[in-house]
């Protein structure tokens, strides 16, 4: 029962995670049931497990070097005997069973399976940065498709006020109180509210097929989604510097690529020392067909290589090594570089946003109190633009709802620059 309870509770978790992706997405749907049904079968992880499994089949390729090995071998032979020989016998075929573990190498052994385990580690955090990725990616594409039906419901709406004031110029067409000119203006700002509208009715489309896509659920669209409700904070009075030292620390990437630099020069170490000197304790049974005094059944000892020619593989080994080292070492400098960039937009933004939210407020305040005066106007038949008023707190609903999107996904990409994982996000 021991193994159940080491590899019990992974398998039961493993479970659950595969019923969960096979629940069928629900109606309405939240941005937490987005994130807790995602299939992690996406190219994005496929290509990080893969890299992780990778190396856990190095690691263990790497630990073989010295661990203990059994070989059974023979061979089936004739000979010609020595007239001198006291046994004439010809059949010279024989087994033997070689058991061999290697003592020394001058660090070879060492330095590949150190460099098998840095690269294991960057895997693995490979798997991590890709599962964040994937959530940002299904919050981008839920609000996406947010942002999609409110683009309709306003471009909706401007079709809607476009045909009433079409139908009614007609009217006074045919009474003669309006010109073919104008007329035909109106039918051609109608036919362009049209084809807006028909746009935004495809990006309905396309934003929810995106978003099955991001979930690993090609074909399952979600026909009403809820709209989260999203909090925008004043940013706190904190440093970006201490911020940045958080993320350096903590970005998967980042602790990636260090991993894969670790490898890297490990990795060099093991093409120094890969020509070195190699003590072996070997003991070996055997068995022949044909004895003589210098046949033994059993025998052990320590063996010794060193290759003292190699036609300079040694050298080519380590200028691979040397080359892998320093690519590794420019595409840690490059993450850093560009990790601290996004590290600081992302920071920047924060003020940037809740300005912006504020001043869609007061845009907001002003449509509302627009929108109820020409209300008021239109109860006392007074001519008034309450459909005009109408699309623009469409427009200032749009607006807002992007704000408060870019915010929120903001929030979260600098959440997952601290290494934090985003599935359960509420």
């Amino acid at each position: 029962m021991r193994w159940w309870c080491l590899l019990g509770p992974w398998l039961l978790g493993a479970f659950s995670l595969a019923a969960a992706a096979d629940e069928p997405l629900p109606e309405p749907m939240a941005l937490a049931d987005a994130l807790r049904l995602a299939r992690d079968q996406v190219p994005l992880r496929l290509q990080a497990e893969a890299e992780r499994t990778a190396g856990l089949a190095a690691v263990r390729e790497s630990a073989t070097l010295d661990g203990v090995h059994l070989t059974l071998g023979g061979e089936l032979r004739l000979i010609q005997p020595s007239s001198l020989a006291t046994n004439q016998d010809r059949n010279d075929s024989r087994a033997h069973l070689l058991l061999e573990k290697r003592l020394y190498d001058a660090g070879y052994s060492t330095a590949r399976e150190t460099a098998a385990q840095a690269r294991l580690e960057a895997g693995q955090w490979r798997v991590r940065a890709a599962r964040q990725e994937q959530a940002l990616a299904i919050m981008r594409a839920f609000y996406d498709v947010l942002l999609a039906d409110l683009a309709f419901a306003r471009d909706n709406e401007a079709m809607s006020v476009a045909f009433v004031r079409l139908d009614r110029a007609r009217d006074r067409h045919e009474l003669g109180q309006l010109s073919d000119l104008d007329l035909l203006a109106l039918e051609s700002r109608y036919e362009e509210t049209h084809r807006a509208q028909r746009r935004s009715a495809a990006r309905q489309r396309t934003a929810r097929s995106r978003l099955a896509l991001v979930l690993g659920r090609p074909g399952e669209l979600s026909s009403e989604l809820v709209m989260p409700e999203i909090e925008v904070k004043a940013p706190a009075d904190e440093v970006f510097e201490t911020f940045w030292e958080q993320v350096r620390e903590r970005h998967p990437r980042l602790r990636a690529l260090a991993a894969e630099l670790r490898a890297a020069r490990e990795a060099l170490a093991a093409a120094r020392a890969s020509q070195g000197p190699v003590l072996s304790a070997r003991v070996e049974a055997g068995a022949w067909h044909r004895r003589t005094s210098s046949t033994h059944p059993l025998a052990g000892g320590v063996h010794v290589e060193w290759p003292l020619l190699d036609a300079g593989r040694r050298e080519a080994a380590v200028a691979r090594a040397q080359a892998a080292l320093t690519r590794a070492q420019a595409a840690w400098q490059a993450g850093l570089q560009e990790v601290r960039q996004q590290a600081l937009e992302a920071w920047l933004a924060r003020e940037t946003l809740a300005a912006e939210l504020e001043s869609l407020q007061v845009e907001g305040d002003y449509r509302d109190l627009y929108l109820d005066r020409s209300r008021a106007r239109y109860e006392q038949e007074i001519k008034t633009d309450l459909g005009d008023a109408m699309v623009r707190i469409s427009e200032v609903r749009l607006k807002t709802a992007r704000v408060r999107f870019d915010w929120a996904l903001n929030e979260a990409r600098l959440r997952a620059m601290t290494g934090e994982l985003l599935e359960d996000l509420p």
